[in-house]
């Protein structure tokens, strides 16, 4: 270790080994740990000895030379002093000045270096302080052996090209990882030495269930390609989770997916059926906005105290577990260059990134997400994209800017699951009735999915078959719900829309759900029937994957009806609307004559043949997505502050509904009193919020603006906010508003009275 810290000085070299890095730890006890930190990922074969290694190297020996000047040291012994511009610098701009330009090969490495210290905290403006603060510089470093920073020196600093520079990022972003975890004292990288061996116990133990069980095509495509990017068509049921896995292998890994209740369900599957509970906290990982809540709701009996949930749950947001389950958004903020994004890029440089059902996405999070994989690719990580449909015109812009190994053919199977009747009207619950009636009459297996575009659609459906079901019988499923509800209603519909019983027979049953596109790609559900609104291809052949989803069912006649008339409104014009008018259009198109059996390679067909980059070149979809990806390639690194940074730009505000803030009142108040106690523990406060959200639904800010207006106007009752701690900010909202058992509905206050508001 001592031979690393010859690039100092010898008065340097005394002074880090009694001067303070932080309250319990001098500069050359900080260090020493991020070398520690780096020779892990070393080890770990996550850097490679050479170059770059070296130059991450100097900059943890530099990094934190800034702390040497004795106005630093007062306050890291003081427990009042607090950081005083007038007299102090931040730390990592003075440490600047403690840098040899002589003790690198050439000024570009020296100024890569230079930058990833001078910017390895986001305390201000470091250039401006560099240049109007030259006095005070001065004053706090003249009795170090320091270096003259010259002029063209600071202006290469700022220079596009060095911030750009792939090297420079990885050097920094290096450089933060280590950093990070020696001050959190949490260990920087755990190893994935495991996979491939759970892998091979999970085939063994399908062995011995059914003895001819082996890899399928899918799989054994994605073992043998497993260091090459890769596409992988593959219709749904072909295990594509298994294949990301073999993909992944015995290295860093992100599986990343739209939804999630997919995210629980995968990392659920994969901790029980393939890691066996064992030592999950080293190996896997969740992350999306409810991982904590979750990982108390379903692991807290594993793991024997909660604050090893709470450890758990940082060392994951730190990026320190080898798998990882996550939405894009908590990956994928980096495109937007805040401070410190090198960290995850460069973290996503030495992984392997798996993205299902890419073609999920809205035209800017899909921009946003191909521009992250271009910036990950370019730092050597590997990436796999695994669909039931992607496209040619997504696949056109995956292969713009990299490389891809494919399939020659789509994996699917001969069997034909699907029979469609295809009808150019509005979806219509007298013919849902009309169908179910008759199965019921004959004794077929009478599991009927209806899936709509909208919330209101399907609020609409319901209200018209209820009274001619019974109401045992008929459900719904859709995101305006409370989260107890919905958390309730996801339970039931996959106890409802199990394949097989106990005994392994087709399960059979009797009953109708009404749902949204929340089924299409995050349930496990296998239905007798669907009626579906179209959307487009991609989400329709989506649906079609819940019904006869194992292909176990009979498909001789009608088992699929879809209605290619939707509301217009739905079409996107303007600000108005959500579907894209293009993709609509083509896709009706492309099933208007289909009658009968439609197999899963003419699935693929009609995909590839509509769905082009030349058919939808002029669509609203294209438009945005080329908006969206040139503004995120032109931003300027560091202009965003990472809390200003929303990825998916979600328009919504946690609310408690009225009738279910009066129907529960007992219970909030109970929960908000425990809450106002300033004793209870980090884990007991989580526990109580996560019990207070069960209340709550996500509803566009507008409605509760037009609330809080007929509120002022005196349309509206004034309720009062239910407070979540003793912070005056720390609150959730409850607004008067309509909800019943089909959910949560805007109320118009100028025509309503309160009693029609609630149960």
């Amino acid at each position: 270790m001592e031979e690393r810290f010859k690039i100092l000085d010898i008065k340097t070299l005394e002074l880090i080994e009694n001067k303070l890095a932080k309250p319990d730890k001098t500069i050359k006890q900080h260090t020493e740990e991020l070398l520690k930190c780096l020779d892990l990922l070393l080890e770990l074969g996550y850097i490679k000895k050479g170059e770059i290694y070296n130059l991450v190297e100097k900059a943890c020996i530099y990094h934190d030379l800034g702390k040497l000047n004795d106005e630093f040291q007062k306050r890291v012994k003081s427990k009042t002093l607090k950081f005083n511009e007038d007299k102090e610098v931040v730390h990592n701009v003075l440490s600047l000045y403690f840098i040899d330009s002589k003790m690198f090969t050439t000024e570009a490495d020296y100024l890569k270096v230079a930058h990833s210290v001078l910017n390895h905290h986001s305390y201000g403006n470091v250039f401006e302080i560099l240049n109007e603060k030259e006095e005070l510089i001065k004053s706090l470093v003249k009795d170090f052996n320091i270096y003259k920073i010259k002029r063209s020196i600071k202006t290469k600093l700022v220079k596009k090209e060095l911030i750009n520079n792939p090297e420079t990022i990885k050097i920094k972003g290096y450089l933060h990882k280590c950093d990070y975890s020696a001050s959190a004292g949490n260990v920087a990288e755990y190893p994935n030495s495991f996979l491939e061996e759970a892998l091979k116990n999970l085939l063994i133990k399908w062995k011995k269930e059914n003895n001819n069980t082996k890899w399928n095509e899918l799989q054994k495509f994605a073992l043998e390609n497993k260091n090459e990017n890769i596409i992988a068509i593959a219709q749904t049921g072909m295990g594509k989770t298994e294949a990301g896995f073999l993909w992944m292998g015995n290295t860093k890994g992100f599986f990343v997916l739209p939804i999630r209740t997919a995210i629980n369900a995968i990392y659920d599957r994969a901790r029980k059926n393939i890691l066996n509970n064992d030592k999950i906290e080293e190996k896997i990982a969740i992350l999306h906005s409810s991982s904590l809540e979750y990982y108390l709701r379903n692991i807290s009996n594993d793991m024997s105290e909660n604050e090893d949930i709470l450890n758990y749950h940082t060392i994951g947001r730190q990026l320190s577990i080898p798998i990882n389950i996550t939405t894009m958004d908590q990956i994928f903020d980096f495109v937007f260059k805040y401070p410190s994004y090198e960290l995850k890029l460069t973290t996503l440089g030495y992984s392997k990134i798996v993205i299902d059902e890419i073609q999920a996405y809205s035209a800017d999070l899909l921009a946003y997400l191909i521009y992250g994989l271009e910036k990950v690719n370019e730092q050597g990580g590997k990436i796999a994209i695994l669909t039931a449909t992607l496209p040619p015109f997504i696949k056109d812009l995956l292969k713009k800017n990299m490389d891809f190994k494919e399939n020659e053919n789509a994996f699917t199977s001969d069997v034909i699951r699907h029979n469609l009747k295809v009808i150019n009207e509005r979806i219509s619950s007298d013919d849902i009735y009309e169908k179910y009636n008759e199965n019921k009459k004959l004794n077929k297996n009478n599991k009927v999915l209806i899936v709509c575009n909208t919330i209101k659609e399907a609020q609409k459906i319901y209200n018209q078959l209820k009274g001619k079901v019974d109401e045992k019988e008929l459900n719904i499923l859709h995101s305006k719900f409370i989260r107890k509800e919905r958390l309730e209603k996801e339970e039931d519909i996959i106890e409802f829309g199990k394949t097989y019983d106990e005994e392994k027979n087709i399960d059979k049953k009797s009953g109708i759900w009404i749902s949204t596109s929340i089924v299409e790609a995050s349930l496990d559900i296998d239905f007798d029937y669907l009626f579906t609104e179209l959307q487009d291809l991609n989400s329709l052949f989506q649906r079609l994957g819940r019904c006869n989803r194992k292909g176990k069912k009979d498909s001789k006649d009608y088992n699929c009806y879809v209605y290619t008339k939707i509301e217009e409104s739905n079409l996107v014009d303007g600000k108005r609307g959500f579907i894209d008018r293009s993709l609509f259009n083509l896709s009706k198109e492309a099933i208007e004559d289909l009658d009968g059996q439609l197999s899963e390679k003419e699935k693929v067909s009609l995909i590839e043949k509509y769905l082009t980059t030349e058919n939808l070149k002029d669509s609203d979809y294209m438009r945005k997505y080329n908006k969206e990806y040139e503004f995120i390639n032109d931003i300027e690194p560091y202009k965003f502050q990472v809390n200003d940074v929303n990825l998916r730009n979600i328009l919504s505000e946690e609310i408690i509904p009225s009738p279910i803030y009066e129907k529960y009142l007992s219970d909030i108040t109970e929960l908000e009193n425990k809450l106002k106690d300033r004793e209870i523990s980090i884990i007991e406060r989580v526990k109580l919020k996560d019990k207070i959200k069960q209340y709550t639904v996500s509803v566009h800010p507008i409605d509760v603006k037009n609330y809080e207006f007929a509120v002022q106007s005196g349309k509206a009752i004034h309720y009062k906010k239910v407070m979540l701690s003793n912070n005056v900010k720390d609150y959730i909202k409850v607004i008067e508003c309509e909800y019943d058992e089909v959910g949560y509905k805007r109320m118009r206050y100028d025509k309503q009275t309160r009693n029609s508001a609630i149960w």
